[in-house]
């Protein structure tokens, strides 16, 4: 994929080595197969997209039905990840890295929250995508807000 630099943007040399590693238990299905045509953010009223887990984590998706929306957290594998600083509307305004939401990050983790519309089998037809198509999936987890931990609470600790 080509970048281009917009003025002011500084890059930084990269690690020789990763600390961790990812496994992606599926991928994501948009519509979208270039940047330019990707939302900046997803919305609720988008369009379908699924999200295709692998065969093998089929069970991992048992009780996903009750809620109605998710976190969806995925690997930007088209992104730069050099970018510290950039300069998202070509501007001259420059920001850091961290202070935005780009897809161009050190680590380039993508995060959606979306509207859940159903499950077909190891198939999760949703809403409120903002990726490319063929894009890693990382996990998905319950929205927190809709969440309540099946465990018991655990013990404080005074001291």
């Amino acid at each position: 994929m080509e970048f281009r630099f917009r003025e002011g943007e500084e890059v930084t040399e990269l690690p020789e080595a990763t600390d961790a590693g990812v496994y992606f238990i599926g991928r994501i299905r948009t519509p979208w197969s270039d940047r330019k045509d990707c939302p900046r953010q997803g919305r609720e009223d988008g369009p379908e997209c699924r999200i295709e887990l692998d065969a093998r984590w089929a069970p991992a998706l048992r009780g996903i039905d009750v809620y109605e929306r998710l976190d969806v957290l995925y690997w930007l594998d088209k992104s730069r990840r050099d970018l510290v600083t950039q300069n998202p509307k070509s501007d001259g305004t420059l920001f850091g890295t961290f202070a935005l939401r780009s897809p161009q990050r050190p680590n380039p983790i993508g995060l959606s929250r979306v509207r859940l519309e159903r499950v077909e089998g190891t198939t999760l037809v949703v809403r409120g995508l903002d990726c490319l198509d063929g894009t890693p999936l990382i996990d998905i987890k319950p929205n927190r807000c809709e969440f309540t931990p099946k465990a018991s609470p655990k013990e404080t600790v005074q001291g």
